[in-house]
């Protein structure tokens, strides 16, 4: 499954906040550095999928805050 997320790092709230079923945006305490803020967006979606972190790939989008992530159900 395809989700569109809109990551907002830096935040001094951590927030999953689901738009529409495949749309979330996501703030985050952890700094865009050291592709620090893409493993923490992984933890979050694994904790609020309920699944390993190993099934969450980011697609693309790596390097923006506009991402597009797979989800394997």
């Amino acid at each position: 499954m395809y989700v569109k997320i809109t990551v907002y790092p830096g935040s001094k709230t951590e927030e999953l906040r689901q738009l529409s079923t495949d749309s979330f945006e996501v703030k985050i305490r952890t700094k865009a550095e050291r592709n620090m803020a893409n493993n923490h967006l992984r933890e979050m979606l694994a904790s609020h999928f309920k699944l390993p972190v190993g099934k969450i790939r980011i697609i693309s989008g790596h390097h923006h805050p506009h991402k597009i992530v797979n989800i394997d159900i």
